[in-house]
């Protein structure tokens, strides 16, 4: 069955909950992407909050506001999966990394984050998420697409697979145009 993707609208909400909520998925329960768009030190949570509860509820907050923060992938009308997106400004974290800062001053959108529950992965979901996010910002006037991958010769334990890997990326047509960490290339895409 073909995947669909669809931005993360306050209405799909709960789609997005069932794939954080699934196996596997535990470190995206944490940081409910929020990690790279935020950055600094960061206020604690009121009593009672935790971490991961002020994420869920920033999280929230952008969606509510308007400004998908990324797609959910779905097979048929089960949601499979999620990939957080947008233009690189959004997300703070990524001016502050040594290995995910700028590499020029052109605007790109970034693609910084997959979660797959554990049950649908193997099966082409973040392939299928990865061309639908390079879609969705090409349509959103995004004219260069950047991510910043894994890139190790041996197959690495899922659960730290977050940003994918370099040769799912390779097998869409990005390009490595920074390597500043061994195993972590900048890889972009030109979407015109």
């Amino acid at each position: 069955m073909k995947l669909t993707v669809a931005p993360l609208t306050p209405e799909r909400w709960p789609d997005l909950e069932a794939i954080f909520g699934a196996k596997g998925c535990s470190i995206a329960r944490g940081c409910w992407c929020m990690a790279y768009r935020l950055s600094g030190s960061r206020e604690s949570p009121p009593p009672g909050v935790t971490h991961a509860q002020a994420n869920r509820a920033a999280l929230k907050e952008l969606v509510d506001a308007g400004n998908p923060p990324g797609l959910i992938g779905y097979r048929g009308k089960v949601p499979v999966g999620w990939v957080s997106m947008g233009p690189r400004e959004e997300f703070a974290r990524l001016k502050r990394s040594s290995v995910m800062k700028p590499v020029d001053e052109q605007p790109v959108w970034s693609i910084v984050c997959f979660v797959v529950p554990a049950e649908h992965r193997g099966q082409g979901m973040a392939q299928a998420l990865l061309k639908g996010a390079v879609a969705y910002a090409r349509k959103n006037g995004a004219s260069l697409v950047e991510a910043y991958p894994v890139d190790k010769p041996a197959r690495s334990n899922d659960d730290f697979m977050w940003f994918g890997a370099k040769s799912m990326y390779d097998k869409a047509g990005f390009k490595e145009v920074a390597r500043r960490k061994p195993q972590r290339p900048v890889v972009r895409l030109n979407t015109v």
